[in-house]
């Protein structure tokens, strides 16, 4: 029997759909699609939500709160610096080329290149996550700079900006099939740029193109 909409927790139903967006897409994620992989009625979901627009919406955020946040925070309190940093990467390519969400990208980074991403609900929570992620990698940014890792003329604010940059080119490569070890190597120039000569600061064998 489909459960009623008083009987049922919209946090795990939020949750049953984060795979679908993630994986196929907004535009290709139907409410039949959410009705089979929740197991609840239209009307539930209507009742709870108002709209697909804002569970999506919710998956969304739920997605972000989940993979995303985490490691912002970690890069945010690491204290390492360049270590710190490609460590991040490190896992996101690993993250992005295998396990069970291999080639599937980044949710966020997937709607900004989709039409929904123009939709301004959608462009307030992606705008926030990207200046989330800019705000880590300057933190980190700036920890390399008072360890004496970085070149003296890097720009924190500019060089973090590049580095979320080339954090959505690993999530859109590693979808087209992007081998890691090409990933790691773009990393690792990026950050070799970054670097002051004779620091002492490096990033780990992971980061190696091989």
């Amino acid at each position: 029997m489909v459960p009623d909409v008083r009987h049922f927790d919209p946090d795990v139903a939020v949750a049953q759909v984060v795979p679908l967006l993630w994986r196929r897409g907004w535009s290709h994620t139907g409410m039949q699609d959410i009705v089979s992989a929740t197991g609840l009625s239209r009307s539930s979901l209507y009742a709870t939500f108002g709209s697909k627009s804002a569970l999506c919406l919710n998956a969304l955020r739920r997605y972000l709160a989940d993979h995303a946040d985490p490691a912002f925070r970690e890069l945010e309190t690491d204290g390492r610096g360049l270590p710190a940093i490609a460590a991040f990467f490190d896992q996101l390519i690993t993250a992005r080329c295998s396990g069970p969400h291999a080639r599937w990208g980044c949710l966020a980074t997937n709607l900004q290149i989709a039409a929904e991403g123009a939709d301004p609900d959608v462009r307030t929570v992606l705008d926030e996550h990207h200046q989330h992620l800019v705000a880590a990698l300057a933190t980190a940014l700036r920890a390399a700079e008072q360890a004496g890792q970085l070149h003296e003329d890097v720009v924190i604010g500019a060089s973090a900006e590049h580095l979320a940059l080339l954090a959505q080119g690993v999530n859109l490569r590693s979808r087209a099939g992007a081998e890691p070890s090409s990933l790691r190597w773009a990393v690792e120039a990026a950050l070799g740029a970054l670097r002051r000569p004779g620091s002492h600061a490096t990033p780990g064998p992971e980061m190696s193109p091989g």
